[in-house]
């Protein structure tokens, strides 16, 4: 009873000290090394206070084992009983590292390293690291001695005596120590090489920046020059020979493992360039070839090892190519560019516990100020520091970034960082993910000093401190510049304006001193509206930026605001509704089209706060709501302006949405089927113009007659709106029939028609705020020389004697749009033969589309325009494609059902279908005519007229390219993409409808 009564009180009293296994815990106190501590309150208290006693207790009992006699036991024993210093250091690591356990088992004697306590060794630097390493003379003492050094750093970390800035800097000068007696037994392995060349390593990333992690790759470049009197050729191949060594010295697994992987793949070229180089040759390729990702990565060049006048000398010279990386064009969007890359290589699976890449985390913070001190530290040398932290602090003192965002992101990016140190520090073993083990959650939230519920607490402190990075890493570019053109609070110090303006030019501003106007309008002021304009700015600023007109995003914003800013609904929208925001300023910034239709009826901005607003209206809503304003109207003018408004904002709902759907935003990625985006805004044009012409042509007839026209009539539409495939900048291609009432007389009747087809044109071309309709009749019988209305009757005695083959396949595209439903079918049954002639067509027939096109090649294309890159009339383009499909409709379509639709793509499925073409070439066809279609409405939506060719303008050409999914810089990319694939259709158009 008594024992079980002591069992029970010693297992309790584990428990109560933080041990999860009390009763293996107690087996390895009452083990014959230990017994003497047993009952030691002292030792319990320091295990205790460890991450993890279970591990601690484990690890001292291995370590003791291990002494190699009873005196060194003793020794041990008593110094832990004794020394408070060596009871918080060895007991502190065994519970952090598992590793180091493993180590101190394998070197008994290695524990000695953590007795001395004095302040020497509190804060050692480079030369202290090397001492300590100067015995080794191979990579396998050269492991052991980079251990017993890392003992003594993980010592310091765990118990509190160096912060995270320290221990990774104290990191850093290990690895600089490590990679100097690395080069030496490299050198002394191979004297002749060494005698050849001078040989410089520069530290990258995080050892040069000096903030090293426990387990890294330590990236490295490589710089040499031949030593007096030898020849460069054979010295460069001495030095890479040196440095390969050095690189496997470090890197190779050998009986004491490795120590960590030195990485040179930042060097010019990547793996595939020289692994050694003069600095001539670097300076040639960073003044050449560089992109900015690799002037980023200069940030934190620092010479570390071999010949310190060479290291030094490629530093200086490299330097002001460094500074000079934000003039380049598109600077900050590639920045912002390799940081997407970056989140979207990382498994979906491993994104939320990713501590370094995924959102939230440690690069976030280094993206930022990195990007912030490659614009603002050519003209403020404070700023130029390798170390995060350090150049987080400069930018908050020169006023650069806010002091509250920089002291928050200060902590956050400290405990995340501890986080990283601990994970690491567990095994030794290069990881930036969060584990999942519930143990090992304990153990990294006590290592933090999360006692009480360390799991719970863990996840909470993590959370925080990643949603605060999340919301600030944007922000900290875009928020000072409201500060510099705002009222600030006493103390607060100002981004000036020639740094505000230096960051607005790098961010793509062609007018910064424009957008500093448009910026303290927006902001400043005490209202209501200036404090949630300044909360949705940075934000804003941002997506501005991620176009290709950041300074037309700014100001159609600052217009839409003095317009709405007053309205209730407008802020209350912007605040509240997530999406509304970013939909907003990619509209105002993706060029003019949108928000030209937005500046006449600002309310419209209401759409982008609901995904259902963006969703194009059908037909019969359109011709519903058209009709009764229309009927609401006084006169037929007001009619038609009613209907007109209403085009003008269902014109914006289908461009917003094709905007959004192409750029795509932050929780829904860009649309991958650009064949859908060319299928929805062609039907949806094609609906609001009948929708429109049915308005109109009701105001007309109400006007003039009443309730009944004299006539019956039917608009028929014909080309691209009657194959529902109008773009933003389409004339409504239509003819128009009538049939006189009942004891009507015809030419009374003809007489009312022209005057309806007249007084139609007339008001949808009316000058006002919105856009005209323009009526294009050119496709009727007889072209611009026929009558522009004819009776059912005189169609049918037309079409029965003079109809050309170019009119049959103008009638492919026919379809009834508007007026009278039953006429305009009467009208389809009548051009059905020549629609579809039975037996197809004769050769004829089809020697002389051949001719007309080649004709059209010649005489239609304007001089000047390049063939390649004209969507319309160009090799490969809009006519090549749809004149072939044409083709293949006229001689199958008696034959083949599915052909007999006035819609391009669906015809030619239809004869892939139908094995009249194969899959290979319809696929090619099909791409160039969608690629064709959407420059297009890309055209028309940038400049905000129509236009059949590629924008000169630059800014208008990489609009155009944003809004065809090719990002900044990339527009020679875009016009080799629109060649190659208009290219191969010009290939199949020649074998299919020239049977070349």
């Amino acid at each position: 009873m008594t024992v079980s009564g002591r069992r029970s009180s010693a297992f309790t009293r584990l428990l109560r000290h933080g041990f999860t296994d009390p009763s293996a815990a107690e087996r390895h106190l009452q083990s014959p090394h230990l017994a003497s501590l047993q009952s030691s309150p002292v030792l319990l208290d320091a295990l205790g206070a460890t991450a993890d006693p279970d591990l601690a207790l484990l690890g001292l009992v291995r370590l003791v084992e291990a002494q190699p006699d009873d005196e060194q036991r003793r020794m041990l024993l008593d110094t832990l009983l004794a020394g408070k210093p060596l009871r918080d250091r060895l007991l502190g690591v065994l519970g952090a590292s598992e590793a180091l356990g493993d180590h101190l088992a394998r070197h008994p004697g290695d524990w000695h390293a953590l007795v001395t306590y004095e302040a020497s060794d509190l804060h050692p630097g480079v030369e202290e690291f090397e001492q300590g390493l100067a015995h080794a003379t191979d990579p396998v003492t050269l492991r052991v001695a980079y251990r017993r050094c890392l003992l003594s750093i993980a010592a310091r970390d765990v118990c509190g005596t160096t912060d995270v800035a320290e221990t990774a800097a104290e990191l850093a000068d290990l690895a600089t120590a490590t990679l100097r007696a690395a080069v030496a037994i490299a050198r002394a392995a191979a004297p002749e090489d060494d005698a050849l060349c001078r040989l410089a390593v520069i530290a990258m990333g995080k050892c040069g920046g000096h903030e090293l992690n426990y387990v890294s790759d330590v990236d490295v470049i490589f710089v040499a020059a031949a030593a007096d009197g030898a020849e460069e050729g054979k010295a460069l191949q001495a030095a890479t020979r040196l440095a390969s060594h050095m690189m496997r010295i470090c890197s190779e697994t050998t009986v004491e493992g490795t120590i960590w992987p030195v990485d040179a793949n930042l060097r010019p070229e990547g793996r595939n360039g020289p692994l050694v180089r003069t600095l001539a040759s670097h300076l040639a390729y960073y003044q050449r070839w560089a992109k900015t990702w690799e002037f980023q990565a200069l940030l934190k060049a620092r010479p570390v090892a071999g010949d310190p006048e060479l290291g030094q000398e490629y530093v200086d010279t490299l330097a002001p190519l460094v500074w000079q990386a934000a003039e380049r064009d598109n600077f900050v969007p590639d920045v912002q560019k390799m940081r997407r890359r970056v989140v979207d290589s990382i498994p979906r699976a491993e994104l939320e516990r990713e501590l370094k890449l995924g959102p939230g985390g440690l690069r976030d913070v280094e993206f930022a100020v990195q990007l912030l001190q490659l614009v603002h530290g050519r003209g403020d040398t404070s700023l130029r520091s390798g170390s995060t932290l350090e150049a987080l602090n400069a930018l908050a003192a020169g006023g650069y970034v806010g002091r509250a965002d920089a002291a928050q992101l200060d902590e956050a990016y400290r405990f995340l960082r501890a986080m990283e140190h601990r994970i690491q520090l567990h095994r030794l073993r290069r990881t930036h993910l969060v584990p999942e083990d519930e143990a090992d959650l304990r153990r990294l939230g006590r290592s933090l000093g999360l006692r009480t519920e360390p799991v719970t607490e863990l996840n909470k402190a993590w959370r925080k401190h990643s949603s605060a990075v999340r919301r600030l890493h944007e922000k900290l570019f875009y928020r000072p510049l409201l500060d510099a053109v705002a009222q600030l609070a006493p103390g607060e110090i100002r981004l000036s304006t020639d740094a505000a303006r230096e960051r607005l030019v790098a961010l793509g501003y062609n007018d910064p001193a424009a957008a500093l106007r448009h910026l303290e309008a927006l902001a400043s002021g005490v209202s209501r509206k200036a404090a949630i304009q300044r909360t949705l700015l940075p934000v804003l600023l941002g997506w501005f930026a991620d176009s290709a007109d950041p300074d037309a995003g700014l100001l159609g914003f600052r217009k839409v605001s003095d317009a709405l800013g007053k309205t209730p609904w407008y802020l209350r929208l912007l605040r509240d509704e997530g999406a509304a925001a970013e939909n907003l300023a990619r509209v105002l910034s993706a060029g003019r089209f949108a928000p030209d239709l937005l500046m006449r009826a600002p309310e419209a901005v209401a759409l982008l706060g609901d995904a259902r607003g963006l969703e194009p209206r059908g037909h019969a809503h359109l011709e519903q709501e058209i009709l009764a304003a229309v009927g609401r109207a006084d006169g037929a003018e007001q009619a038609v302006a009613a209907a007109r408004g209403v085009r003008r904002r269902e014109l914006f709902r289908i461009a917003a949405a094709d905007l959004i759907r192409s750029y795509g935003t932050e929780e829904h990625p860009a649309e991958a089927d650009p064949g859908a985006l060319v299928d929805l805004v062609g039907a949806a044009v094609s609906d609001l113009t009948a929708a429109t012409l049915a308005g109109t042509l009701r105001a007309v007839v109400r006007q003039g007659w009443g309730d009944e026209l004299p006539t019956r009539f039917a608009v028929i539409g014909m080309g691209r709106f009657g194959g529902h495939e109008l773009g933003y900048g389409s004339d409504a291609d239509v003819i128009f029939v009538h049939e006189p009432r009942e004891g009507v007389d015809e030419q009374e009747a003809t007489k009312a028609a022209v005057t309806v087809v007249a007084e139609m044109r007339r008001l949808l071309e009316i000058p006002s705020q919105d856009p005209p309709l323009l009526i294009d009749t050119d496709l009727r019988p007889e072209g611009k020389n026929g009558a522009l209305v004819r009776t059912l009757k005189s169609y049918e005695a037309y079409y029965r004697r003079w109809s050309h083959v170019w009119e049959s396949q103008a009638l492919l595209r026919a379809e009834p749009v508007a007026g009278d439903a039953e006429l305009g079918a009467r009208f389809m049954d009548l051009v059905a033969s020549l629609r579809y002639p039975a037996e197809g067509l004769g050769e004829d027939a089809v020697r002389e589309i051949r001719r007309l096109k080649a004709r059209m090649e010649t005489e239609r294309l304007p001089r000047g325009a390049d063939p390649t890159l004209h969507a319309k009339l160009g090799r490969g383009g809009l006519s090549d494609v749809e004149w072939t499909v044409q083709l293949l409709q006229l001689q199958h379509g008696w034959a083949e059902p599915g052909l007999r639709t006035t819609r391009t793509r669906q015809a030619l499925a239809a004869a892939r279908a139908a094995e009249l073409i194969s899959t290979e070439d319809a696929a090619v066809l099909d791409e160039a005519w969608v690629l064709a279609t959407r420059v297009r409405n890309a055209v028309m939506l940038v400049r905000g007229r129509a236009g059949d060719t590629f924008p000169s303008e630059g800014r208008e050409l990489a609009a155009v390219g944003r809004y065809l999914g090719y990002g900044p810089g990339l527009v020679g990319d875009l016009l080799d993409d629109y060649r190659r694939a208009t290219r191969r259709a010009r290939a199949v158009v020649e074998e299919l409808f020239y049977g070349a």
